[in-house]
């Protein structure tokens, strides 16, 4: 066996370079959750799934209860107001990456909810000009079954995206 030894100072910054790189991959975590909360975000807007499905349509049911509420609706399920696409955020660190949506309905809207899943809401109201007499009442949480919408998550060209930006990022970290 032959062995050689190269000892060349502008190979071994490269080195040095690309592992002090790996210990903190905060810059390139950083930019996949940039490129990951645009992906999320676009793909809310389209309607569909990381996979590529569509969203489960709204129910005539829900439709008929944002009519008598005169809500404003978008064309696409999970666009009642934008809130929630809007406030897709990420967070990076030395060695990972998260991105989600914070608003309360976040969860619901990605897994489903079946009807009463989260219990009810249960009072009485109040004599008004409507109703001469108070009544009670018991509202099932969620009040119908909402469909799960996944709207988090890696579709095909978000993995092409990642490889990209790390490839990108491993080549910058090893030039002197």
């Amino acid at each position: 066996m032959i062995a050689l030894e190269i000892n060349d100072a502008q190979v071994r910054a490269a080195f040095d370079k690309l592992q002090l790189a790996l210990t903190d991959m905060r810059e390139p975590m950083d930019e996949i959750g940039q490129t990951m909360v645009l992906s999320t975000k676009t793909r809310m807007q389209a309607g569909v799934s990381p996979d590529g499905t569509p969203f489960a349509p709204r129910s005539a049911v829900t439709l008929a209860r944002y009519a008598a509420q005169g809500k404003k609706y978008g064309p696409k399920p999970l666009w009642l107001t934008g809130t929630m696409r809007q406030n897709v955020a990420h967070a990076a660190t030395t060695d990972s990456v998260s991105w989600g949506a914070n608003a309360i309905q976040a969860a619901v809207m990605h897994f489903g909810a079946e009807q009463g899943e989260f219990g009810a809401a249960i009072g009485r109201t109040k004599p008004s000009e409507k109703r001469a007499k108070s009544q009670d009442y018991f509202t099932p949480i969620p009040w119908g079954r909402i469909p799960a919408r996944p709207f988090v998550g890696l579709s095909e060209q978000d993995r092409t995206d990642i490889g990209d930006i790390i490839g990108e990022w491993l080549a910058r970290s090893a030039t002197p």
